[in-house]
């Protein structure tokens, strides 16, 4: 049993060897609940003085920002890679070429050339895997709401398939897809391609704005708000400058996460993000309440807060701008975990914060928040998996499971044609890493779930695996102390047959305390750690989480237990299964 569970998830996971308009849902006064989101946890700050509310940084004659010169002091070795050099030059100067065409032993020489390689080339989306694919990168595209086309599903699968067994592709935790083993001297070639087919990588990395979600089931869910669509693309626009790149932005103190809600669902975590737009009605206005601060780092998780905020649907825009200038402008940069920008709205205070926002809004006002949201609080979050009904008659999207979220490059050539053949040529990307055909005509149903891909990629996944999420784990990342893919896969396995469980457990592994693997917010969370087994050896391990919810009683899990070695996991799960989440050991329901 376990030789085949182990050529599975070989399958799974690396290639063969030889290539193979906006609409609002009805609802009644009764469903609009009032806001229940955390409160800051400090009510009264101590007053701000006014020097510190200068801004930090200043507009350079070429249009970048940096850093003032009285604030160049106590930064962090990133800041200090940003000074040296303004990493948006290899994209709006076109240093890219210059660097592609450089030898990574030439490129090695120097520290300025090291950093261009290992960090000024993520403004490009482009992340050198110098401990795992010495010489190789990371690509990781922007997909606005998770949405992409055929067209561009096998323009990516052309890219990786030339690298062979070095390539692949993975679906995020934000909605897009990451591809594996480019070469350098290709990139400029790649960028080019991705514009021709409305792609770009841009700004999706370090200090940037990172891809804008959305409901994965925008425009054809019977049940929606409102279609998000429209506002993660044009804030997708806005973030790179219609591909052009923004450089008014590219210089934050951290990473920034933005979402748009559009269904009672939450599908979008809007409590894990820097900035969420929850849909209210105001003055029979429809517009948005907003949320912000939230998010994950090692030292610190912090679920997002009210702003005391809404804008109509057309200022979704200069809000976001408003609210990304007062953190680049005011945030820190010294130690890189207390730069977030919650850091900032704890030191400042809720209020102060919001007149920061206020000053950078156009004409300088901002409405406060509505009194109530549109999001019905008691709603049951619905599974977008296998075959459902759309709002278009005669219409049906479904829902595939994709193991951890891995394709190889002929995965994505047959998704690319299954996107065609059954549906519009149309494929939506979901932040627990699975995929949606749109658009399915339902005499077409039935044939398309004989097709062979889905043996790989079910509809119907086990009730343990529908919801596994795991990161890209130590078989690529140089930050994560564990593998996680094929764990996460082996460990469900063994576990499925030591227990039934009655619903869906949402597991999820993360290879480090970055928690990219969003383990907080899980059933049950696996974070990579080192650790000893019961003979002192030093081996693999991981800390449990448990609690963590999402929705609208949103909750961030806690340590269970930690540094569990790896292989004694599965008994522990099968415990805290039976234990926590009514699940029945697989020899008592036989004995039943």
């Amino acid at each position: 049993m376990a030789s085949s569970t182990s050529t599975s998830i070989q399958r799974l996971l690396f290639p063969p060897s030889k290539p193979q308009r906006r609409q609002f849902g009805p609802l009644s006064a009764a469903t609009r609940t009032p806001i229940t989101t955390p409160t800051p946890k400090t009510e009264s700050p101590a007053p701000v003085d006014s020097s510190r509310l200068e801004a930090r940084v200043e507009q350079t004659e070429n249009g970048y920002w940096v850093l003032k010169d009285k604030y160049r002091t106590g930064l962090n070795p990133q800041e200090k890679v940003k000074l040296e050099k303004e990493p948006m030059s290899l994209f709006m100067e076109g240093g890219i070429h210059e660097l592609a065409a450089m030898p990574m032993e030439e490129i090695d020489k120097t520290k300025l050339s090291k950093d261009d390689v290992d960090v000024r080339l993520k403004w490009l989306g482009l992340f050198h895997r110098r401990k795992h694919q010495y010489g190789r990168f990371m690509m990781r595209l922007k997909l606005p709401n998770g949405v992409t086309t055929s067209e561009q599903t096998r323009y990516l699968a052309g890219v990786i398939a030339a690298y062979g067994d070095q390539g692949c592709a993975d679906v995020t935790t934000r909605q897009n897809w990451q591809i594996r083993g480019v070469k350098l001297p290709d990139v400029p070639a790649i960028i080019e391609g991705l514009k021709a087919v409305g792609l770009t990588s841009l700004q999706s990395g370090m200090d940037n704005v990172r891809n804008p979600v959305g409901n994965p089931l925008a425009g054809i869910d019977p049940h929606e708000i409102v279609d998000t669509r429209p506002y993660t693309n044009i804030l997708s626009s806005f973030i790179t400058g219609n591909f052009k790149g923004n450089p008014t932005i590219t210089n934050l103190p951290r990473k920034w996460n933005v979402c748009v809600i559009g269904s009672h669902d939450l599908y979008e975590h809007p409590h894990i993000n820097d900035l969420a737009y929850m849909p209210a009605i105001k003055n029979g206005k429809f517009g948005f309440n907003l949320l912000v601060g939230g998010f994950f780092s090692p030292k610190r998780c912090e679920e997002a807060i009210p702003l005391d905020a809404w804008v109509p649907g057309d200022d979704v825009i200069p809000v976001c701008k408003a609210i990304l200038e007062a953190y680049r402008d005011l945030g820190n940069r010294g130690h890189r975990q207390k730069t977030r920008m919650m850091w900032l709205i704890d030191e400042l205070g809720i209020e102060v914060f919001r007149s920061e926002v206020v000053k950078r809004m156009p004409g300088g006002e901002l409405e406060r928040a509505a009194e109530e949201d549109l999001i019905d609080k008691k709603w049951e979050r619905r599974d977008y998996l296998g075959v459902h009904p759309q709002k278009q008659p005669g219409l049906s999207f479904v829902g595939l499971h994709i193991p951890v979220g891995r394709v190889q490059a002929s995965d994505m050539v047959e998704l690319a044609r299954i996107a065609d053949q059954y549906g519009s040529g149309e494929l939506r990307l979901t932040v627990e890493q699975n995929i949606i055909i749109p658009n399915v005509e339902n005499s077409k149903v039935e044939e398309l779930l004989k097709e062979p891909l889905l043996e790989k990629f079910s509809p119907e996944p086990s009730l343990l695996m529908k919801s596994l999420v795991a990161c890209t784990g130590n078989q690529f990342c140089g930050q994560a102390i564990i593998e996680t893919k094929a764990r996460a896969l082996k460990v469900t396995e063994e576990v499925e047959r030591l227990v039934s469980v009655p619903k869906t457990v949402r597991m999820h592994w993360t290879g480090c305390p970055n928690t990219c693997g969003q383990v907080q917010v899980a059933d049950i969370g696996f974070m990579g750690c080192m650790t000893r087994d019961s003979e002192g050896k030093v081996c693999e391990g991981a800390d449990v989480f448990l609690g963590g919810r999402i929705g609208s009683d949103s909750h961030l899990g806690e340590v269970y237990k930690k540094a569990v070695p790896c292989k004694d996991l599965v008994p522990l799960v099968a415990d805290i299964l039976v234990e926590k989440f009514g699940a029945v050991r697989r020899n008592r329901e036989e004995d039943e």
